[in-house]
């Protein structure tokens, strides 16, 4: 494998606007937002057909992440990595940073085979979700209470809710929930969420709580495209329980078939070691530099960068405590 430019990528952000978004992209994550009080994602890292980011600085600059994966994509994804999909090679995780100033609709995802059969068709979604802030009280749902059927949350949506078929979960900063797909799910008012998916952008609405867009309409629901991918037998879910690894200050959150999120909290010098894989870091809190030949790359809370399998280590000196995550392929 080529170490020809060998180093960190940093790439300018796509942000998507939507009526639950806010402003604590900018006021928290510092992102560079125009003006109205509706942005709702940044997204970091992005390979999904006319989604894409753009290299920003260094040899590379210009490039989309979808040109990389043509040009050379053992040198940045690792060797033997499949990325070949239904609409061809793409990078196989997406990466964002979400401002839930109001609660999002009531969704689901489907699996692989699932998306492999819609029109187009698409890889399926499995992602994770790790609270960045949250307000007091702020909650999400994650599965459906133990017990509810088809039949049953057919006949509450059919009757203009379902909020009590879901699981509510009350969550605080650093928590982490573990999505797979078929997982009914939706995001409380109030949280600032770092996620990381399989590279879909598919989503079925079951429910928006009876809102309406700013044109006065309510949003599309696509209830029985829903219905038909839920899985009824995965029950409630809950924030994982994060797992000890061989080093004291990175901790395992999710380790899945689609990718292993790990949270590393540290306030020395440190190399990040070889995955095999490419890898994903977005700083939480603090700051950090990438140090690098000649120059270091530094990373503030909100930003992402990621390292081609390519890179191999790379050294990692934070400015004080500081809590990133690192995200690679299993």
């Amino acid at each position: 494998m080529s170490t020809e430019s060998a180093a960190p990528l940093r790439f300018e952000p796509l942000f998507r606007r939507y009526l639950w978004g806010g402003r604590r992209l900018a006021t928290l994550l510092n992102k560079p937002l125009g003006e109205g009080d509706d942005y709702a994602e940044s997204w970091e890292i992005v390979d999904h057909g006319a989604d894409q980011i753009v290299v920003r600085g260094g040899a590379l600059a210009g490039r989309t992440l979808q040109q990389l994966i043509h040009e050379r994509p053992e040198w940045l994804l690792g060797a033997g990595v499949e990325v070949e999909g239904a609409q061809g090679p793409r990078f196989p995780l997406l990466f964002k940073f979400l401002d839930c100033n109001h609660t999002l609709s009531v969704q689901v995802h489907p699996n692989d085979a699932q998306g492999a059969l819609l029109d187009p068709p698409d890889l399926g979604k499995t992602e994770a979700w790790v609270v960045v802030s949250a307000d007091a009280g702020s909650r999400l749902y994650a599965g459906l209470r133990d017990g509810v059927t088809r039949q049953q949350l057919a006949d509450a949506l059919a009757e203009g809710s379902c909020a009590e078929c879901l699981h509510e979960v009350p969550v605080s900063a650093g928590d982490c929930v573990f999505i797979p797909a078929g997982t009914v799910h939706a995001l409380g008012a109030g949280l600032v969420i770092a996620e990381i998916q399989q590279a879909s952008d598919t989503t079925f609405r079951l429910f928006d709580w009876n809102r309406l867009d700013k044109e006065g309409r309510p949003r599309d629901l696509h209830i029985e495209q829903s219905l038909a991918v839920i899985d009824f037998q995965r029950g409630p879910v809950g924030p994982v329980s994060p797992q000890a690894t061989d080093d004291p200050r990175c901790e395992l959150l999710v380790a899945c078939d689609k990718f292993v999120l790990r949270r590393w909290k540290v306030c020395e010098p440190l190399e990040t070691p070889d995955r095999g894989t490419f890898r994903i870091l977005a700083v939480l809190e603090g700051a950090l530099d990438l140090i690098g030949d000649p120059l270091a790359q530094p990373l503030a809370r909100g930003e992402t960068a990621v390292l081609p399998a390519a890179l191999r280590s790379q050294s990692v000196n934070p400015h004080g405590q500081t809590t990133f995550l690192e995200i690679a392929l299993a």
